[in-house]
């Protein structure tokens, strides 16, 4: 068994980026027997909707440590 797992292994590795993203993602979710199809689908549309505002510059971004300042300031 930790042979396969080892050739499993290298073998996720050597795949493009995006497919390793893609294979992750459906190992975690596979974890939870329990979720909620409906919501896994719609975080995946919401993830990728803010990933293309970010490539296509629409999004606009903070710096972490203004937003951790301001989390900070509001929960003390």
């Amino acid at each position: 068994m930790a042979v396969l797992l080892k050739k499993m292994t290298n073998d996720a590795l050597s795949l493009p980026k995006k497919e390793r993203a893609k294979l992750a993602h459906e190992l975690i979710v596979s974890l939870d027997e329990h979720l909620d199809s409906d919501v896994s689908d719609a975080w995946e549309k919401e993830i990728c909707r803010r990933v293309k505002e970010i490539k296509d510059g629409t999004a606009k971004g903070r710096p972490a440590e203004q937003v951790l300042s301001e989390i900070k300031a509001k929960y003390k």
